[in-house]
């Protein structure tokens, strides 16, 4: 063992020491060899690390109010929201923005949260080094879950803020303090390497979907390959799974709605990887806010308390999804019960409470919250399950993948597969809307992804690839009804700013563009 020091966090300078709760306590500080380890130690270190991935920082709150709001699919319903959240809808963002890092609170902001998954991460591979535990295929497990949550990691990472420091398991307390950026390039081909490995090392199926498995290792692995303009690569990996579908435990779900049941999509086998909420409260972190978020006040469609009325699609989001697609039905909510029975349609949501937007609201976050008894507290205290990846993402990968490389008829074959599921609806009826497709194009499956995947966080990082900010964000954007044209500036607002605290803490790092 090196006789330094690793780094445990990359919270540097203000930020390591910002808030007691991220501190580590004095046995962490010593190495892996001058402190008993043993298999429970490290299953509590690499807990550790997926433990934040329910934290109010991440999808729950911080990041998914970023992802949300930066898409064409979302906008601000209550006027009198946080500047914070404003800034991101606006693109007016300023460099400081506390969802990226709080200097006050820095565990409640993305930034240090996304880093201290890496340092579980890094932690837990050298306490394996040392781990004196040989049975057979547990460490290799172990560490298939530690490149995992890395790879993970690093994937928000680099498509958030482009360049990064990228730290690892070998990487010193010296050196992260004065660690530059590493270009994109390398950060990919580091992410890459981690879910290659991830995907030897796991095992092929999951009683528990919040834990990984091959298919989400090589589902992360094919998403990475199509952003990066991979696409032989993207479809060899899609199609694997696909092909491998009984292998792995994984189908359509016959009900769309079934997938964001609180109840029923523990049974279903769509759900790859998913972020699983346990309906308890422990200092306002694993709470499910964004069932808060998307819903309205004072109504009781799902619970008494209702929502907040903050991520709100514009009205043309709605209007232009085919009616008899069961995909909106599930999605949004155009009609309240109220709290003294009555009900009233979208256009008199303000009629309950004045910060309430009248135009449908999400419902794909207040229903799961609804769907158990405990769910109060504006829908916090939830047992949600957030999908970080399922098995219709994948059969979207593949289909883009096939077009790329002149296989649309396979693609047509893909989107259909979907496209029938939106039809058949919950099994008592069936639609003729969406029809099948037939010679589908780049843009068709693009749509197909923005219905398909609708509020799951992953259409801003679709604009981010496709370089669509122009178009989506133009004239005939979504949003114009609301605000016009919006302030995107393609030659700044594809990427986040560094938070400045850390430029200040280490000289070596740089600013993004514009900020």
């Amino acid at each position: 063992m090196k006789n330094f020091k690793y780094l445990f966090t990359i919270l540097i300078g203000l930020t390591i020491i910002g808030c007691s709760n991220l501190e580590e306590d004095a046995r962490s500080q010593l190495e892996p060899d001058e402190r008993d380890v043993n298999l429970e130690t490290v299953e509590t270190t690499i807990a550790g690390a997926y433990g934040h991935l329910s934290a109010r920082a991440f999808m729950s709150r911080a990041l998914g109010l970023t992802l949300m709001l930066r898409s064409d699919m979302v906008d601000i319903g209550n006027p009198s929201t946080n500047a914070e959240r404003i800034e991101h809808d606006q693109f007016s963002l300023s460099a400081s923005n506390p969802l990226i890092l709080n200097q006050s609170n820095p565990e409640r902001s993305f930034w240090p949260r996304l880093y201290q998954m890496v340092r579980g991460a890094n932690e837990t591979l050298r306490e394996l080094e040392v781990l004196e535990e040989q049975e057979a295929g547990v460490k290799e497990e172990i560490a298939g879950r530690a490149r995992f949550i890395r790879g993970f990691a690093y994937y928000h990472l680099v498509r958030l803020f482009g360049d990064i420091p990228y730290l690892d398991e070998t990487t010193t307390t010296a050196e992260a303090s004065i660690a530059p950026r590493t270009s994109a390039d390398i950060v990919y081909a580091n992410i890459i390497e981690d879910f290659q490995a991830a995907k030897q090392s796991l095992p092929n199926t999951r009683a528990d979907r919040a834990l990984p498995g091959k298919a989400a290792a090589s589902g992360f692995l094919a998403s990475v390959y199509l952003t990066r303009g991979e696409y032989q690569l993207a479809y060899n990996e899609a199609t694997e799974i696909i092909n491998s579908a009984s292998l792995y435990d994984l189908e359509l779900d016959p009900d769309y709605r079934d997938i964001f049941h609180a109840v029923n999509t523990d049974n279903s086998k769509e759900p790859i990887f998913v972020i699983d909420f346990v309906g308890t409260n422990v200092g306002d972190e694993s709470r499910d806010y964004l069932a808060a978020f998307t819903g309205f006040f004072q109504q009781a469609t799902y619970y008494p308390s209702g929502g907040w009325s903050v991520m709100v699609p514009a009205q043309s989001v709605f209007d232009s999804w085919p009616d008899g697609d069961y995909r909106k039905e599930v999605n949004f909510d155009d009609e309240a019960t109220t709290n003294s029975g009555d009900v009233i349609d979208y256009t008199q949501f303000s009629s309950l409470d004045g910060r309430n937007a009248n135009r449908p609201h999400i419902s794909k976050y207040t229903a799961m919250a609804g769907d158990l008894p405990q769910a109060n507290t504006s829908g916090r205290d939830s047992e949600s399950n957030y999908q970080m990846m399922r098995y219709a993402e994948v059969l979207l990968i593949a289909a883009e993948a096939a077009i790329e490389i002149g296989n649309t008829s396979e693609a047509d074959q893909y989107i259909n597969m979907i496209r029938k599921r939106a039809r058949d609806g919950d099994g008592t009826s069936t639609s003729a809307v969406p029809a099948d497709i037939s010679g589908a194009t780049i843009n068709d499956v693009l749509e197909e992804r923005r219905l398909e995947l609708a509020f799951e966080q992953k259409r801003w990082y679709d604009i981010v690839r496709r370089r669509m900010g122009d178009t989506v964000f133009g004239p005939g954007g979504f949003e114009t009804e609301l605000q016009g044209t919006q302030n995107f500036d393609p030659n700044r607002d594809y990427l986040l700013p560094i938070p400045p605290i850390e430029i200040t803490n280490n000289p070596s790092l740089t600013q993004n563009p514009g900020y």
